[in-house]
């Protein structure tokens, strides 16, 4: 069996609008590691996009699914619960950031996470309207698909989208957009668009996924919360990228002087297991009736098993401690090489949310081209990396966690010959 073999008929057998970057297929995995069907070996800073802090088939998790397997494997939650899951619910209830008492329901998928969070915010404030954020990501279903802020590829050819959805721009010093800009941009909302009175809440990520790894200043989160106060809307951290270590904390919302109303999850959640969350304050939490959250799947035992696993191994190897470590060297090298390599315009985010941008040296234009060269280039010396940001001109650094300290520093030795190798051949075709 080869790689080329299993393209062909992929390409036959599958639509092509499920979008594949990789033209080998996976065999085999072992925390930061990959091997192809044909035995190549690759290190994988990708994680299945975020989904695996505590990496491939971390020890604990396996253990916990096989465990759990010899028990059920389905009952449907709402129809025969099970311990697991209010267990998982009072840990997650205990170390979500938000205020006062919480309450934890679970779902399969981040977008799920999304629209329950929507539903639970409409429930509670009876109003329809939704603020989010240029360059944000929220899913692919109708409603994650009107929520996020970037047009390509995920929009393209779905509208119409859902009513009373309305987007503002997010921060960034690099794009000279203010937090001035972003206040701004909501209160023309409230003249404009729709009266304060009619929105349910405003959904943000703390560092933006997709959008490009902008963080959130504390200045925005802090002026937001003021202004949902002020109106009786509620404040949505979208979680489901930043949460669980990635940002240096179990949820980017630590990062902050306020607190959100509802926070949503997904992703490193279980380890590579399909499961996700909303976590708010327990009377919001409590606005729909009963039978109004749920879902056939939601809150699998596989997957609230590996959960369990996945904030054991957070404490017990102390990866929020890592993250920062890990992150701290991946930037040091990074600023390093802007100082060599005039196409990099910024490199930044917290923990190991680290993401590098690219552009144009002479136009001072995003820099899409330069980006892939980089990925493609990275690739070919067994280094997996992702792009980000509105304009495709953004690296953005999805390691394990649990990652060893060799393969990290051989990881960062190719990323570097890579961003040089790019970046003198750009410039001797100039």
């Amino acid at each position: 069996m080869s790689n080329a073999s299993i393209q062909q008929r992929r390409l036959a057998a599958t639509p092509r609008g499920v979008g594949v970057m990789c033209d080998f297929y996976a065999e085999r995995a072992e925390n930061a590691t990959l091997w192809d069907v044909e035995g190549r070996q690759y290190t994988d800073f990708a994680a299945g996009i975020a989904v695996l802090n505590t990496g491939h088939r971390h020890p604990k998790v396996m253990a916990a699914i096989k465990a759990q397997l010899e028990r059920f494997t389905h009952t449907a939650y709402q129809i025969v619960p099970y311990e697991s899951v209010v267990s998982l619910a009072e840990r997650i209830n205990a170390l979500a950031p938000v205020a006062g008492p919480a309450k934890t329901a679970f779902f399969t998928t981040g977008a799920e996470a999304v629209e329950n969070a929507v539903k639970i915010a409409r429930a509670h404030t009876g109003r329809p309207g939704v603020i989010s954020f240029a360059g944000g990501f929220h899913g692919r279903t109708l409603m994650g698909m009107a929520l996020t802020g970037k047009v390509a590829p995920y929009k393209i050819g779905f509208g119409p989208f859902p009513s009373d959805i309305y987007h503002v721009p997010f921060p960034s010093e690099l794009h000279g957009v203010s937090v001035d800009d972003s206040m701004a941009a909501i209160e023309r909302l409230f003249k404009a668009d729709i009266e304060a009175q009619r929105v349910a809440a405003i959904i943000l990520e703390p560092v933006q996924g997709e959008g490009g790894f902008y963080f959130a200043p504390d200045e925005l989160m802090v002026r937001l919360r003021e202004l949902c106060d002020r109106h009786g809307i509620l404040l949505i951290f979208d979680e489901v990228q930043t949460g669980f270590g990635r940002t240096g904390k179990l949820f980017a919302g630590e990062h902050y002087s306020v607190k959100p109303d509802l926070v949503t999850m997904a992703k490193s959640l279980a380890g590579g297991m399909p499961l996700s969350g909303v976590c708010g304050t327990a009377a919001i939490m409590d606005a729909p009736a009963p039978g109004g959250l749920g879902g056939t799947y939601a809150g699998n035992p596989l997957a609230v098993a590996a959960a369990h696993a996945v904030l054991d191994a957070m404490q017990e190897e102390k990866l929020l401690e890592r993250s920062n470590t890990l992150g701290q060297r991946l930037r040091d090298h990074l600023n390093s090489l802007s100082q060599q390599f005039a196409c990099i315009s910024e490199v930044r985010g917290p923990g190991s949310m680290v993401a590098v941008e690219f552009f144009d040296p002479e136009t001072k234009a995003p820099s899409p081209e330069i980006t892939s060269a980089v990925l493609k280039h990275a690739l070919s010396k067994g280094v997996l990396l992702l792009s980000c940001g509105l304009y495709g001109n953004v690296i953005r650094f999805l390691y394990p966690l649990t990652i060893p300290d060799a393969q990290f520093d051989a990881a960062l030795q190719i990323i570097g010959e890579s961003i040089s190798h790019v970046a003198t051949t750009q410039k001797a075709a100039a």
